[in-house]
């Protein structure tokens, strides 16, 4: 995408949430359905994947974990955000995006209470090519990290809730906000 082809698609929007900030606030909605054993269903929009116990806690490989999702979600928004970010500089870039997290099992497994559960260091690196100086290129990145929605929403740890609720009536599961 080229920057001019950027700017004609974002203008238009930017000037409405300029104009009706409430027109920006969209909730964005995920839904799984518990399967056979110890697995879940999730609909991405472009395909069903069946997600499972990592192979460090019981899971025989066969089913996607959670945690590599996360790191997939992570790696695609830094690499969109990134490509967004050089047609708005007017950068040509091309490359890779590598995003890799450490996992301590023994939390999640209960074998050791004071073991935390989740990742504790995750790390987004990318390999580039590209003509751009090295000044470009760190504003670049400076700016991929900022407008990074993945990034920013594990580095800055959103207000989490959990709550269950009864199906409704027809049997379709309701909306959680």
């Amino acid at each position: 995408m080229t920057t001019q082809n950027l700017r004609a698609v974002q203008a238009p929007l930017k000037a409405k949430y300029r104009r009706q900030p409430d027109a920006a606030m969209i909730t964005l909605y995920a839904e799984g359905e518990l399967g056979e054993g110890t697995s879940c269903s999730v609909a991405t929009g472009h395909a069903l994947v069946e997600a499972g116990l990592h192979p460090a806690t019981g899971g025989d490989g066969s089913l996607v974990c959670s945690g590599d999702m996360l790191l997939q979600a992570l790696a695609a928004c830094a690499g969109v955000t990134l490509q967004a970010v050089a047609a708005s500089l007017g950068l040509e870039v091309a490359g890779r995006v590598h995003a890799e997290g450490d996992l301590d099992f023994r939390g999640t497994l209960a074998v050791d209470r004071d073991a935390p559960v989740g990742f504790q260091r995750i790390r987004v690196r990318f390999e580039l090519v590209s003509g751009a100086g090295d000044a470009e290129l760190d504003t670049l990145l400076r700016l991929t990290e900022r407008y990074c929605v993945v990034y920013q929403t594990l580095a800055a740890t959103p207000a989490l809730s959990v709550n269950r609720v009864q199906p409704t009536n027809d049997g379709d599961a309701p909306h959680l906000r």
